[in-house]
């Protein structure tokens, strides 16, 4: 192999552990044409994946990090999001809103040619038709999409967790297994909660994966 054989069979090779098998020759050929780094980090509870240009006046890579506990969709649509932030980035650098029209476009762009019933199970598909008719910043604030990603969740071992919006008004439940908060009245699409200590109001996603306490 010569050094660009072997750096695509790396990376298909890397892939093939995160993401589903039709998306990975093109990714790795992704990663090469567009020479970025991606790094797999532990999980973050604020967001799934980040896109960082490279640094001014150094040599370093793009770099995009993927929460290593997504599962296979979830991981594939949050770097597919993450690459539109790199090939926005190329285009326009800094000078268009981070989500704005430009950004959907490249989305919408990598995104399409993957959208077959060949390649993906029919709500998973469903899902992201409808969601690329208006991407948001991040595919967890679309509570469609993101319900149907999570059918697809293995890897979560802990049974007591459940989704914020299952629980009873004014339960109380544990966050990040230390944090204990009161669920609150439901806004647009978040819930008011309470942490119990600090008495502190955040706003959670209907979505967020709590313990309840009995």
């Amino acid at each position: 192999m010569n050094p660009r054989e072997l750096q695509f069979h790396r990376n298909s090779e890397i892939l093939r552990k995160y993401i589903p098998e039709f998306a990975v020759s093109q990714i790795a050929e992704w990663i090469i044409q567009l020479d970025f780094k991606l790094k797999i980090t532990k999980e973050r509870s604020t967001k799934l994946g980040d896109y960082a240009p490279p640094m001014y006046g150094k040599n370093v890579n793009h770099t995009i990090t993927i929460n290593h506990n997504l599962n296979q969709y979830a991981f594939f649509v949050t770097l597919i999001h993450e690459i539109a932030h790199l090939i926005t980035y190329n285009k326009y650098k800094n000078t268009v809103a981070p989500h704005g029209e430009e950004w959907k476009q490249s989305f919408r762009e990598l995104m399409l040619p993957f959208l077959t019933t060949e390649n993906l199970p029919l709500d998973v598909l469903y899902a992201l038709r409808k969601y690329l008719l208006n991407p948001a910043a991040a595919s967890c604030s679309d509570a469609t999409l993101m319900r149907t990603l999570k059918l697809y969740d293995t890897q979560n071992s802990n049974e007591h967790l459940v989704l914020l919006e299952k629980l009873p008004y004014r339960s109380h439940f544990l966050f990040n297994g230390s944090r204990v908060f009161i669920k609150g009245e439901k806004l647009r699409k978040r819930y008011r909660c309470t942490e119990l200590s600090s008495g502190t109001v955040y706003l959670f996603s209907p979505l967020a994966e709590v313990e309840i306490i009995e």
